[in-house]
């Protein structure tokens, strides 16, 4: 039965019927209870879980969501780097209705994901739109002295408290990744910058010839 249920739910999936799939899965929790659709779940591919969970955030929970282990939410949501997108809105989605839900530990889950190549990427991936914040003012505060319940908002704050107090070496990793987006960022800037000034620059000159031409002209 499981391996018929992940071809039914990775057939539908590659035809794009994420919702059909979700419902598919998740149906076997009705029949067979939570441990069965674990199960599945360890024998579905990574890439076809990645699919389903990405789709879902919060805001709008999905079963496998609840119910998927750090190791199989880990070889999933690395994968994610693989849909190219800049914005990582949807990774920060999974990982915050994932990590954070009720029954979580979200300890086990940063270790897990950090544990498999692009570990450290994608969580730095994950902070990537704060990075600004978390290398200059987060960094400098004495967390110490700040709880968890303090800093709790189940979004970038409170991964990045988790990382910083309780898995220091992968808290100084992700810190290196981040700042290198942001020197790439300013490197974009400055060479985009240096492109616009020399367009005005060209700009300037053709404007100086086409009145030297009309000068010539008279």
């Amino acid at each position: 039965m499981t391996f018929s249920l992940v071809v039914q739910a990775s057939s539908l999936i590659q035809s794009g019927d994420i919702v059909r799939a979700e419902e598919l899965l998740t149906a076997l929790v009705e029949t067979d209870g939570d441990y069965a659709l674990v199960e599945v779940l360890d024998e579905m591919p990574s890439k076809d879980i990645l699919a389903v969970i990405r789709e879902y955030d919060s805001s709008k929970q999905s079963l496998l969501s609840l119910l998927i282990t750090p190791e199989q939410f880990a070889r999933a949501v690395v994968l994610d780097r693989l849909y190219g997108d800049a914005s990582h809105e949807h990774l920060r989605g999974m990982i915050n209705s994932v990590l954070f839900r009720e029954d979580a530990d979200a300890d086990e889950f940063i270790i897990a994901i950090a544990e498999l190549e692009f570990g450290y990427e994608t969580l730095a991936d994950y902070l990537s739109d704060r990075a600004e914040e978390i290398v200059g003012t987060f960094n400098a505060l004495e967390t110490d002295d700040i709880s968890r319940t303090e800093i709790s908002d189940h979004d970038w704050k409170e991964l990045t408290w988790l990382l910083r107090n309780t898995h220091s070496d992968i808290y100084n990793i992700v810190l290196v990744l981040l700042k290198a987006k942001i020197q790439d960022k300013l490197n974009a800037e400055a060479e985009q910058g240096d492109g616009e000034d020399e367009i005005k620059k060209v700009d300037i000159l053709e404007s100086e010839t086409n009145d030297d031409d009309e000068e010539s002209a008279i």
